[in-house]
């Protein structure tokens, strides 16, 4: 890397970037080209330098008035484009020849129908210059464009044919900017976190990553979805490959429509697909998983009131809720049930697993909230712990009573042990951050391994479920 205009010479051709403050980034880098509802390919190598200074394009999306309330312009004027597979690289300005850091790997979330790698609200430039590490940000196809397919008449699991793409690219390139291709952590959230557990079920994995911390990953919600894709499957066969881009956007929400009376799940309308590639069937999932184990180390966990983002946007529940009286008793009550069945229960069941099966898990619990707000320790509270900056996340929903220091100097904190993880450092048996986040090492749990293995089945994670303490 050159000192005054950053220059990289990875093998996929020269990349020029750009110093920003205490970071140096190479934005919109393309890792992959894809016609539409096909799988995508690595991009081939160019020999003129390419200008990695404007951000990713994000894929077409339909705009929630309810998640910008919560989370601002989260997209902030960034480009759309449904060609939109391309990563852009943040790295610590100063970089000492031959230096080798820790890379981080970030798949966003947004129910795999909206946010994009370049988000400003997830730049990625504090967690950079405070830890020394390099992070690598992606963007991918959404919605119809990327989990559309049944895979019988178009693929399936397109978006995550794109991040597996991503991560080839890591592994190929990621040196040339400072970061070391055998230290990299997977990290991703929400529908992000769910990529990454299930990127985590390929065999080629352990070769890609050596760790992933999931945030707040929908586990709860992963499985038995078959009759529910092929709902929004056959609702979709109006969308061909001349569909003009924006009127995709616009039947995604017509074809979501059916995923309604599935409950909980129909919350997230699209997603991976079991048994169509590169995914196993469902029922060798857990088998798939077990096999990597050994070779990934696991943060996962969540918020202490994921639900609470929920609540305010579906209108039934909302009004139960607001019942005088018995309203705030109820609204904790639905807190905790959907929390627990989305999200806590089978986290805690992916963590035992995964050590059961010979791997290294932590779990943890993020209680941190803006003082009085009405979402309280919500669904993507970590988000702000981890990036943007004051600017991105002013007059947002989601922090208001909140003082920015104070946010910064917890969110700090948060940043070391993520950073301390994907470094290697041990975390022990448990820790805390002072009315943050509290975590612990998971324990092995060989019996439902064994089971398995001798052919028995398992309890269902419902009545496994109802076994266990909230």
């Amino acid at each position: 890397m050159t000192t005054t205009t950053p220059t990289f010479t990875p093998p996929c051709g020269p990349v020029h970037g750009r110093r920003d403050g205490d970071v140096v980034r190479a934005t919109g880098i393309p890792y992959a080209t894809a016609s539409r509802f096909a799988a995508p390919v690595p991009v081939g190598d160019w020999a003129e330098p390419f200008s990695a200074t404007d951000p990713a394009p994000a894929c077409p999306q339909v705009h929630s008035p309810f998640l910008a309330e919560v989370l601002g312009d989260s997209l902030a004027g960034l480009p759309r484009d449904e060609n939109c597979q391309r990563l852009s690289v943040t790295l610590p300005a100063g970089l000492r020849a031959g230096e080798k850091l820790p890379v981080m790997v970030w798949i966003h979330g947004g129910s795999y129908t909206t946010g994009a790698g370049d988000a400003p609200i997830m730049d990625p430039a504090r967690l950079v210059a405070e830890q020394r590490v390099v992070v690598v940000t992606v963007t991918y196809r959404l919605g119809l464009f990327g989990y559309l397919g049944s895979g019988q008449h178009r693929p399936a699991n397109l978006g995550l044919l794109d991040q597996l793409e991503a991560f080839r690219w890591v592994r190929r390139n990621i040196a040339a900017f400072g970061g070391d291709p055998e230290n990299v952590t997977a990290f991703g959230q929400s529908a992000g976190a769910d990529a990454v557990a299930h990127l985590m079920a390929l065999p080629e994995a352990t070769s890609l990553f050596r760790r992933a911390i999931l945030q707040s990953p929908p586990l709860g919600i992963a499985r038995g979805r078959q009759e529910m894709n092929a709902a929004t499957a056959h609702a979709a066969e109006a969308v061909t490959a001349d569909t003009p881009a924006e009127e995709v956007v616009a039947l995604q929400t017509e074809v979501a429509k059916h995923a309604a009376p599935f409950g909980l799940m129909g919350g997230m309308p699209f997603g991976t697909q079991y048994g169509h590639h590169p995914l196993p069937d469902e029922e060798e999932i857990d088998e798939a998983w077990d096999r990597t184990a050994p070779q990934i180390d696991v943060l996962i966990g969540r918020t202490s009131e994921e639900a609470r983002l929920f609540i305010p946007a579906g209108p039934a529940l909302h009004r139960w809720a607001r019942l005088p009286l018995v309203g705030p008793l109820v609204h904790r009550a639905m807190v905790a049930r959907m929390t627990s069945a989305v999200y806590t229960r089978d986290i805690r069941r992916f963590a035992r697993r995964h050590a059961g099966a010979g791997g290294t898990a932590h779990t943890y619990v993020i209680s941190w909230a803006a003082p009085g707000n009405r979402f309280g320790a919500a669904h993507t509270i970590d988000l702000p712990l981890l990036f943007g900056d004051e600017q991105t996340w002013a007059n947002t929903g989601l922090l208001a009573g909140a003082a920015w220091e104070d946010l910064d100097a917890r969110g700090r904190e948060v940043r070391r042990l993520w950073a301390d993880f994907a470094r290697g450092e041990p975390l022990g048996d448990s820790g805390r951050i002072p009315g943050v986040l509290r975590y612990r090492r998971v324990g092995g749990a060989p019996l439902p391994h064994l089971l398995r293995a001798l052919g028995k089945p398992r309890k269902s994670s419902a009545e496994s479920g109802s076994a266990e303490k909230s």
